[in-house]
């Protein structure tokens, strides 16, 4: 599961840290720095005064979370609105769990008319809010005093495990209202924290928005979502004698046996479906939930097939009667009754299991039986008519501790012939007439360890490996002998050191220093985050021979022009949800859109495929080149772009094309069409007409001037624009 300071914070802690000084209160927010890998706590300082912001704004704070998207989802606000509206019918005491902006607390003070003058004493209700993760409990009393439920809600700064009744609230909670769902329903802890709240915080028979909670799957084949877990059959047909996973060794590199949250739309076209969908688990919000549950399914193919994928997803029942329901059901799935089930948004996806290996092959009407398993945390599955999941786990722990989990994107990259070519027609040209050789890996690559290793013989092989360590060396330690060469020609150093020394490199100098660029556990950073492969160059010149080979040579910033309204509609500005003014917390959320000037909302990272409705409304252009020849150094590029297509224009998809080898006749490109990397958006503050019509009205742009500049200080790119 993905974990943001909000799942962070109701689990096992988050990512800030607190102290009060006099009237202020210090945020500490964990940074870590893209050039360098290097993570510091940085002091954010905010008045304690409610509304006041700080005088010196810092970035948004938490653009990078799910807040922003969610608060935008209007199906999703207007169902839990209608469901409190009818729940919450008298004054009592509602509990919200996770309560980020308020927003649940104010719909259920506002149904209740908590604080009002008319109430006689004693029956006043009472809406306690709980959020764990001080940042947003900042936000929230904003929030609050501005829409004048200051004085209506108590908000308490902690996590709902650690409440007690008598202390922090003063009776058991007649309601409880919550939002503590994922896009596998239980990632952020819904069931722990349930069943704390039904045995110490609510009443008995407590009445709680939402109700219910259903999972749903269906068996789904599709080439691509292979690709994205089966390396080993994938890289036999690669024909460079490198062997990832080495016979044997079934185990030893594998995506994680979990729920990988996708937007299964997009893929639509690539997924044939071998059966109906079929319910899994149950989850009622009004009763204490069970900690483990098994269930047999029985399931009827459809289609001929093989089962590549289970692909899942749930239903909220928000009410007891039965009224409102909100759904993250794919499109082709058809409800007219759900909210949500047509609406796109980044918050909820569906999911997707991966059968392992090729997959289950299985014929129309016949049986296969499904084991599903949850826990406090997840839900997976198993299909009768292979080897349980679990013995596959059992067989790679032979490997030891040389395992290694790779992202799905990762494993698929690893797996794609094409890439391999590309990396395997550079490394040749690479070791041409270099003999006795010293190659450095300055990344985290194992593809072009084990790549130099086997081409050259002669060759030393560094590997700085600055985010597997030691992990990467015992996975080379594991996979030597199968790919043909001996650890006394490859070595991972112990420890990260900020410079190598002529020590380190066995008193010869590198005549190869290469990288991918790819850094583990950078999956999810924007694009030019890779460019510390850049820094590290830079670190290591002194180590460097005067022909030092570089690969890749250069990095170059490409763009485009996009429609993206879905991901804009999720972005943008907030004003009223559901009437609560939410026009405060724009700038902290990073919101695009009506913002005062000069402010601009961040540059994100995204998989474009999976944004919605896209639509390139310009050539693919060349903003700035990295040189990696030379050390690191701030750059700046300018490019005027011509829309080749009508339409809104609603921001820019940027990425990175690493330039292998000198003569760029090797390019290997990140951009929207490549879907295993994500690519850097940025938002326009409004959507903008542009491209040629054939009756061009005023309001309609035929070019823009792009312009970037990249601060070699620590890896930041501004981004600029100006319509034409």
């Amino acid at each position: 599961m993905s974990l943001t300071p909000r799942s962070l914070a109701r689990f096992k802690g988050t990512g800030s840290r607190a102290m009060s000084s006099g009237s202020t209160q210090r945020v500490f927010q964990l940074k870590v720095d893209p050039l360098t890998g290097n993570s510091e706590w940085v002091v954010i300082d905010e008045q304690d005064q409610e509304g006041q912001m700080p005088e010196y704004p810092q970035k948004p704070l938490l653009a990078t979370t799910s807040y922003l998207d969610m608060l935008n989802d209007s199906p999703r606000n207007t169902a839990f609105r209608q469901a409190i509206d009818k729940t919450v019918s008298k004054p009592c005491h509602v509990l919200d769990i996770g309560a980020g902006t308020g927003l649940l607390s104010m719909m259920a003070a506002r149904a209740m008319g908590s604080g009002d003058s008319t109430t006689r004493r004693g029956t006043e209700g009472i809406v306690t809010a709980c959020e764990s993760y001080l940042p947003m409990v900042k936000l929230m009393r904003k929030v609050l005093c501005l829409n004048g439920m200051g004085s209506k809600i108590k908000v308490i700064n902690n996590r709902s495990d650690e409440l007690k009744v008598g202390v922090d609230i003063p009776s058991p909670a007649d309601i409880l209202v919550s939002e503590i769902l994922d896009s596998e329903l239980l990632g952020e802890g819904l069931i722990p924290t349930l069943q704390h709240a039904h045995d110490t915080l609510l009443v008995q028979n407590p009445q709680t928005v939402p109700y219910r909670a259903t999972t749903y799957g269906q068996l789904v084949e599709s080439s691509f979502l292979w690709k994205l877990h089966d390396l080993r059959n994938n890289e036999a047909e690669a024909c460079d004698g490198i062997h990832l996973i080495p016979s044997g060794l079934d185990g030893i590199l594998h995506a994680n046996p979990q729920q990988y949250a996708m937007h299964c739309d997009a893929i639509k076209e690539e997924i044939k479906l071998l059966s109906e969908p079929f319910k899994i688990f149950e989850f009622d919000f009004w009763k204490r939930p069970d900690s483990h549950r098994e269930t047999e399914l029985h399931i009827k193919a459809t289609n001929d097939g093989r089962v590549n994928a289970i692909v899942s997803w749930w239903r909220l029942q928000l009410d007891c009667e039965g009224n409102f329901f909100y759904s993250t059901a794919p499109a082709w799935i058809n409800s007219t009754k759900d909210s949500g089930a047509r609406h796109w948004c980044d918050h909820w996806k569906q999911c997707v299991w991966f059968v392992p290996g090729q997959g289950t092959s299985i014929s129309k009407d016949e049986e296969v039986h499904l084991h599903a398993v949850h826990t406090e945390t997840s839900i997976s599955y198993n299909l009768k008519t292979q080897a349980p999941r679990i013995e596959v786990m059992q067989d790679s722990l032979d490997t030891g501790d040389s395992q290694l989990i790779l992202s799905p994107e990762r494993i698929a990259i690893y797996g794609d012939s094409e890439w391999r070519d590309s990396m395997l027609k550079s490394m040749r040209n690479a070791l041409q007439e270099r003999v006795n050789s010293l190659c450095v890996v300055a990344d985290d690559s194992l593809f072009l360890t084990l790549l130099v290793a086997h081409l050259s013989r002669t060759s030393h092989v560094i590997s700085l490996f600055p985010g597997l360590r030691d992990k990467g060396a015992q996975y080379l330690q594991a996979v030597a002998d199968a790919n043909g060469f001996s650890m006394d020609r490859v070595e991972v150093l112990e420890k990260r050191k900020t410079h190598l020394t002529m020590h380190d490199t066995h008193q010869k100098k590198v005549d190869l220093l290469i990288g991918e660029p790819f850094y583990y556990g950078n999956d999810g950073m924007l694009p030019w985050q890779n460019l510390r492969f850049w820094k590290e160059r830079t670190v290591l010149d002194p180590v460097l021979s005067e022909d030092v080979l570089i690969m890749p040579c250069k990095g170059i910033l490409k763009a485009c022009a996009m429609s993206l309204p879905d991901l804009w509609s999720s972005r943008r500005c907030l004003s009223k949800i559901e009437g609560f003014d939410h026009s405060i917390v724009n700038t902290t959320l990073g919101a695009c859109g009506e913002l005062p000037a000069p402010e601009e909302g961040p540059c994100l990272p995204f998989y474009i495929w999976q944004c919605g409705e896209i639509k390139e409304l310009s050539e693919i252009f060349t903003i700035m080149e990295f040189d990696f020849s030379k050390p690191i150094r701030p750059c700046y590029g300018k490019a005027q772009v011509d829309f080749i297509e009508p339409g809104i224009c609603h921001g820019f998809a940027l990425w990175i094309d690493w330039v292998m080898d000198s003569e760029n006749s090797i390019v290997l490109s990140t951009g929207p069409d490549k879907r295993y990397w994500k690519q850097g958006v940025k938002l326009l503050g409004q959507p903008v007409a542009v491209g040629v019509h054939e009756s061009r009205n005023m309001g309609e742009y035929l070019s823009t001037v792009i312009e970037a500049s990249f601060d070699a200080s620590n890896g930041e790119l501004i981004i600029g624009h100006n319509f034409l």
